[in-house]
């Protein structure tokens, strides 16, 4: 689980609630026609811009930002120099007897087993990563949608209040509540937006882009072991993927020759 999306989420949330508690009541804060302006008006334009279906999966898509835990770049790296060891000294048929913790790197160590030859395994995986891209794009673009469509049914909900109030200026007493109702759809509108959608949104662009640039690691490995590259240059190889601080501090345990495979693969 990603305890920051959770620290974020709700930490966020709580400062509002605490807020509006110092506030006076916080029943005041609630009204059921501005929730339902901006929550049934953001919804329904997702359903306008975007298919059932996608709309329905943004929110196994939305899971990844609290649930999934994307391995780090040192450990994709100690796995597959592990199984660069393998190769040379086994030969590639023997990877077929290891299973890796993931779908991506278990179809290259297939493939590699199977014989295909290097343009196929690198068009392959390179195909896997352009359309896991896509898939993601279309779970960033409708949190960002319902982000922007928030504020937006929030002023709309305004306006409606301020026309509902105008129209009955004769009791002098009833402007000042039915205004504030009025605002409740602005603030809804601002709250569903910039600490719900908008950041979910970021944190899926991000996960994304962390979740690509392992598996970059991994298709670069496949080929280079497809190759017969050494394990001692390959692992120089990879460590282009990380940072200046990482390659520094990158250092496989010494029982990653022999005992550190069972370990990359968390068995």
């Amino acid at each position: 689980m990603d305890i920051a999306t959770v620290i974020g989420l709700l930490g966020g949330t709580i400062l509002v609630i605490f807020a509006v508690l110092l506030g006076g009541s916080p029943l005041m804060f609630i009204d059921l026609p501005s929730i339902l302006i901006v929550f049934g008006g953001t919804l329904a334009t997702c359903f306008i811009k975007f298919s059932m279906s996608d709309v329905i999966n943004s929110i196994k898509v939305a899971m990844k930002a609290f649930l999934i835990k994307i391995d780090r770049p040192e450990e994709v790296i100690t796995q597959m120099v592990a199984m660069a060891r393998i190769a040379k000294k086994e030969g590639l048929i023997a990877l077929e007897n290891h299973e890796a913790k993931d779908e991506f790197t278990q179809k290259a160590l297939r493939y590699l087993s199977d014989g295909f030859d290097e343009g196929m395994i690198e068009s392959i995986l390179d195909k896997d990563i352009r359309l896991m891209a896509q898939r993601h794009t279309i779970g960033q673009k409708i949190f960002k949608g319902m982000g922007s469509s928030a504020p937006a049914f929030g002023m709309i909900g305004t306006l409606i209040g301020l026309v509902q109030m105008l129209s009955n200026m004769a009791d002098p007493s009833a402007i000042g509540p039915s205004m504030a109702v009025a605002l409740l759809t602005t603030l809804y509108g601002a709250l569903v937006a910039n600490l719900v959608c908008i950041p979910i949104a970021d944190k899926l662009a991000l996960r994304s882009e962390q979740e690509q640039h392992n598996k970059n690691i991994i298709l670069e490995a496949a080929v280079a072991i497809n190759q017969g590259v050494s394990p001692i240059v390959l692992e120089e190889s990879l460590k282009i993927y990380l940072s200046p601080v990482g390659r520094r501090k990158f250092n496989p345990q010494e029982g990653g020759k022999e005992a550190g495979i069972e370990e990359a693969f968390g068995r």
